[in-house]
């Protein structure tokens, strides 16, 4: 139970920051849910919520950049649609 706490306390992080930010959340929910149980993992193993396609280094200043949503995810979602892990994704075109 405590673990589904944890994963349904990282999705609202992320919807609540997909919102704000003006991005949306990576529709596949097994791709989703993938990356939320990193996040949570990362948290859980290192007290940070580091990005779970990033390598966690152990230089607190190299890794600071990989905490979610990481320092490259602006740029990545412009250039690529989606931030590198695709758990945020560039606002759906309107038709």
């Amino acid at each position: 139970m405590a673990g589904n706490e944890k994963l349904l306390k990282m999705r609202k992080f992320a919807e609540k920051y997909a919102e704000k930010s003006g991005y949306r959340l990576n529709p596949d929910p097994e791709i989703l849910e993938m990356i939320l149980e990193g996040l949570v993992n990362n948290k859980e193993e290192y007290g940070r919520q580091y990005c779970p396609c990033r390598s966690v280094s152990g230089d607190p200043e190299e890794d600071r950049k990989k905490i979610c949503p990481c320092f490259w995810h602006h740029q990545e979602i412009k250039e690529d649609g989606k931030c590198h892990c695709q758990l945020f994704l560039a606002p759906a075109e309107s038709d």
